[in-house]
């Protein structure tokens, strides 16, 4: 089968399609005939060396397509189903991949694999994270790159869930204006040192930035009843003491581990049926053949990518 391999890190023209061999379903796993895959900007960054890698390695963590293979324990019946999987074992940048059973959702007739590789899991993580939030109807809320992956569908969901105001942050013009599109009354530039300042009376904060970013949120929450929700590090852990929650009563919730993934994984497929009831636009900034998978990383390295590029093998 074809497949992206990167070999070295380095630049974008490191990943190079090369044949190898059709995977195996394991016991507990089934193999995708991928129609759709998701390329992320989390890949580009750790193709180009930030993160330390065993190599060989085929990037994608996110593909739709067919079971064409069951393994030990999986029932046969599968054969035939088009799903979409999310497996942190990498590979998916290729026409098949091996995941365990536990990692698939089967996908609406109607739902393109397309769409379903782009909103299955951050919309997942979206829905999660507004319903932690518990809003109420009153709430301002602030979503950080909110024209991104997880940060749009958490604008697009934040209202319906309760918000009355949404305030959103994002890195240039284009996708300030998309943030708008996506239901943000108010977009700022994040790469302004300066925007936390810009900010009062914030009742819950969707933190995906963290590093010095958290701390000087605290700030601006509302004493009392104010809360971050931390879901991403992009600016590396936050900078905040337990004392600075305390001096404004401020609840601070860690969005993650095995729990919350449970949670996520099992919010799948509802999410599919808000997109296949129309309540939850798919995110896609473009498609490209899989031997793009170069092109893809080069748009992801010029920051102007807005949802996700999907891969088309």
């Amino acid at each position: 089968m074809r497949a992206i391999v990167l070999r070295e890190t380095g630049g974008p023209d490191n990943l190079r399609l090369e044949d190898v061999p059709v995977p195996i379903a394991a016991v507990g796993q089934v193999v995708i005939r991928t129609e759709a895959i998701a390329a992320s900007y989390t890949e580009s960054i750790m193709r180009a060396g930030r993160f330390p890698l065993e190599l060989p390695l085929t990037f994608g963590i996110e593909a739709a397509g067919v079971i064409t293979e069951t393994g030990g324990g999986v029932d046969k019946s599968l054969m035939g189903r088009r799903v979409v999987a999310m497996s942190t074992a990498q590979g998916c940048y290729a026409e098949y991949v091996a995941v365990p059973l536990e990692a698939v959702t089967e996908i609406p007739e109607a739902v393109p694999s397309a769409d379903a590789v782009a909103v299955a899991s951050f919309g997942a993580v979206a829905l999660c994270l507004v319903r932690a939030a518990r809003l109420t109807g009153t709430e301002t809320v602030l979503v950080e790159v909110a024209a991104g992956g997880v940060g749009g569908y958490v604008t697009q969901l934040a209202r319906a869930h309760g918000a009355a105001r949404v305030i959103g942050t994002a890195g240039s013009e284009a996708k300030r204006d998309f943030a708008r599109t996506l239901g943000a009354d108010e977009v700022l530039d994040h790469y302004d040192p300066d925007w936390p300042a810009k900010l009062a009376d914030i009742d819950v904060a969707f933190d995906s930035l963290a590093g010095d970013t958290t701390g000087r949120l605290v700030p601006a929450m509302t004493p009392g009843t104010g809360r971050i929700l931390l879901y991403g590090l992009l600016q590396g852990p936050p900078a905040l003491a337990a004392i600075d929650l305390l001096s404004r009563g401020l609840t601070l919730m860690g969005c993650g581990g095995a729990p919350w993934l449970d949670r996520v994984q099992a919010t799948k497929a509802e999410v599919l049926r808000l997109r296949l009831d129309g309540q939850l636009r798919p995110l896609i900034d473009s498609t490209l053949p899989l031997e793009a998978a170069a092109e893809a990383h080069r748009r992801f390295d010029a920051h102007t990518v807005m949802g996700k590029i999907i891969l088309i093998p």
